[in-house]
């Protein structure tokens, strides 16, 4: 079986994916990008667009990542380097602190400086971004996105592909639905339902998200 990772992503994302693969051990191959330009990306070749992924899957290489800021695209190309029998692996660095008792899903990435604290979950092709924090007991779906030290208080849920800007927080046991966005520094301190954009403090709903 051939040896190491495949990225999806060729973008600023993926620099930070690559460094925290490595820090975990991990040798990254190659990266396909939607820009197939030949170029590096701090040393790893961009061999070509998704079309390369058959290619690849079929040279031995099974490990994965997806490097994709965007959630539902991420959650898509997810699913489809899964049909082609690629495994998602997970780019956890080595300086965040993860409870025994958490639960991380598939394609993950845990950015340096990250807690996840008790009996939390994390959802396959979550972001958890550099110095984010997540309480004990929280239910995290499928490829949402935690920014840069946003934090969440106990028991809080956030649903699948929902995005919460840098430096967002949640108080204890709050839901906010899927595919919701909490803007940079917003204050989520009551529930939000699905598909809309809230802003503020406290976190107030402007609009639905198209």
């Amino acid at each position: 079986m051939t040896t190491g990772v495949v990225i999806i992503g060729g973008g600023g994302h993926a620099k930070v994916v690559i460094e925290s693969l490595r820090a975990g051990g991990e040798t990254v191959a190659a990266i396909v990008d939607a820009d197939p330009t030949p170029r590096a990306v701090l040393g790893v070749p961009v061999i070509g667009d998704d079309l390369a992924l058959a290619d690849l899957r079929g040279q031995g290489f099974s490990k994965l990542f997806v490097a994709i800021g965007d959630n539902r695209l991420r959650e898509k190309l997810g699913r489809e380097a899964r049909e082609l029998g690629f495994t998602l692996v997970s780019a956890i660095h080595p300086s965040a602190v993860i409870s025994p008792t958490a639960r991380l899903g598939e394609g993950v990435a845990v950015m340096a400086g990250v807690a996840i604290n008790a009996d939390s979950r994390i959802g396959d092709l979550a972001i958890i971004n550099t110095g984010a924090i997540v309480d004990h007991d929280c239910d995290l779906g499928a490829a949402c996105h935690l920014g840069p030290a946003a934090a969440l208080a106990g028991g809080v849920t956030i649903g699948e592909r929902a995005f919460l800007g840098v430096g967002a927080r949640a108080i204890p046991g709050v839901t906010i639905g899927a595919d919701t966005v909490i803007g940079a520094g917003g204050v989520v301190v009551r529930d939000l339902p699905e598909s809309v954009v809230a802003v503020g403090v406290p976190a107030r709903i402007k609009g639905e998200r198209s």
